[in-house]
């Protein structure tokens, strides 16, 4: 069969506007994601044994769970738990849901990153900012989390990398993010297979480069 890649050039403002999705998506879920899971870290590492089993409940939950039952589950059963609870119908939209899902579903990864950034840390520093008379809270904003997240950067990056393809799944609520995008601009022309291999290539080529930046910060953090 002929390919012909003609019809890709009249087609880049659509698959354009579809990136900005993806990568709305993927910012979003990455910074309410961090931001969560450096949350449930802390409770994880901290001396209450109910904030660890609540923490640590979550993270083996959202992990034990495919990311595509998630963004369904917000999609179909938040605006169903919502009336119940208002009493009224409260849509959120297709976006909101799958950003929210990111949220959940990425924050369990983050959790466990940072936790290890945080058990990498010498306990040492962690004597020394208390004999100072630092709180908890001082010691991790001022010491131990800057220091943490210098050695967590690789990790989050390389779980950057693996949101951004993952965004892919928002085709099930009807979002059009890249690849949705790309198909459907195929699908129009009787291109798909054409506009199919753009799109892969596209994943390839910022995936890649980006596994590049991770293994150069890896070397550069290791010195």
């Amino acid at each position: 069969m002929d390919m012909d890649f003609s019809g890709v050039v009249q087609a880049i403002p659509g698959m354009w506007n579809g990136m900005v999705m993806t990568l709305q998506l993927m910012v979003m879920g990455i910074i309410g994601g961090l931001v969560l899971g450096t949350l449930l870290a802390l409770m994880r590492l901290s001396s209450s044994k109910l904030l660890a089993n609540v923490a640590g409940a979550y993270v083996n939950y959202f992990r034990s769970i495919p990311l595509l039952l998630v963004i369904t589950w917000f999609y179909l059963a938040v605006p169903f738990v919502l009336r119940w609870i208002t009493g009224e119908d409260t849509p959120i939209g297709a976006f909101t849901s799958c950003v929210i899902a990111f949220m959940m579903f990425e924050a369990a990864y983050f959790c466990e990153i940072v936790r290890a950034g945080v058990q990498s840390i010498s306990k040492g520093q962690m004597g020394a900012a208390q004999a100072l008379g630092m709180t908890y809270g001082q010691m991790m904003r001022l010491i131990i989390l800057p220091q943490a997240f210098r050695k967590m950067t690789p990790l989050l990056l390389q779980q950057s990398i693996i949101l951004f393809q993952d965004t892919s799944l928002v085709y099930t609520v009807g979002l059009v993010d890249f690849l949705n995008a790309s198909r459907a601009s195929g699908d129009i022309i009787g291109r798909a297979n054409e506009f199919l291999i753009i799109a892969g290539l596209v994943y390839f080529t910022i995936s890649f480069a980006a596994s590049l930046l991770v293994k150069r910060l890896q070397k550069r953090f290791a010195v």
